[in-house]
Order: C-alpha cells, then structure tokens, then sequence
C-alpha cells in the first residue's frame, strides 16, 4: 500500500465536482498529503471504486453530489451509497471522508462546494486525515 490519498468523484455535476475536487485537493496539499483522483460516472459507482481500489491506499475521499427529484430514487441512491461507503470503511479498516452532497436544488449544492463557503471536499479530506493520525 502506498501513502497516497484515493480521491474518487462523481462527475454528474462537473461544476460542483470540480470544487468539491479543489477543496479537497487543495486541503491535502497544504497538509502534506499526496493523492490521485479518479471520477466516477455517479454516486452510486463511487463505492465500487473504493473497493477496486481498497488495498492500494492509505485513504479515501468521497465526492459527489445528489440532487434530490420528484421521485424515490434520490433516497435509494443517497443512502445506499452511504451505506456502503461506510461499509467499506469498517470492513476493511480504512478512512473514508464522505463529501457526498444530498441537496433538494442546485442552489444549495452550490453554496456546499463554494470552496469560499461550506465546502464538503474540503471537511472530507480534514476527516480523512483527522482518521489517519
């Protein structure tokens, strides 16, 4: 296993992945931590790419966003890959900093990944480093 960070982001919304991307990133440089980023099509592919990947780093950051429908479907999607992401995380023993965002609008998704207001990448990576000290 090497010392790198696994950065696995959902592009479905690429304007608010690439900021949740760069909260994250830019967290993990500023605390000396090397990583690779790999972009899922979804959130729900994120956890099978945790697990292809599980042995070969030292952590995990999750990133995504799920906007909520008129339908059930945002439900399934947001807790079935919660679940599994958390799973993932105690099965094998590893941190996962969940930076997966469940909005009802794209306004709120929006402010969440603002890397000048809340940004959930950002908070996943203090959390996944938080985990490995």
């Amino acid at each position: 296993m090497n010392n790198k960070i696994l950065i696995v982001s959902a592009n479905y919304y690429k304007e608010i992945s690439n900021n949740l991307e760069l909260g994250a990133t830019n967290t993990l440089r500023e605390n000396g931590y090397d990583y690779e980023l790999i972009n899922a099509p979804g959130c729900f592919e994120i956890p099978y790419l945790i697990k292809k990947n599980i042995d070969n780093y030292k952590g995990f950051i999750s990133l995504g966003c799920i906007i909520k429908g008129d339908t059930y479907h945002f439900e399934v999607i947001a807790n079935e890959t919660a679940r599994k992401i958390m799973d993932l995380s105690i099965e094998h023993d590893v941190p996962i900093g969940f930076g997966i965002l469940t909005c009802y609008d794209l306004e709120q998704a929006i402010i969440r990944s603002d890397v000048n207001q809340k940004n959930k990448g950002q908070e996943a990576a203090f959390a996944c480093i938080k985990l490995l000290n």
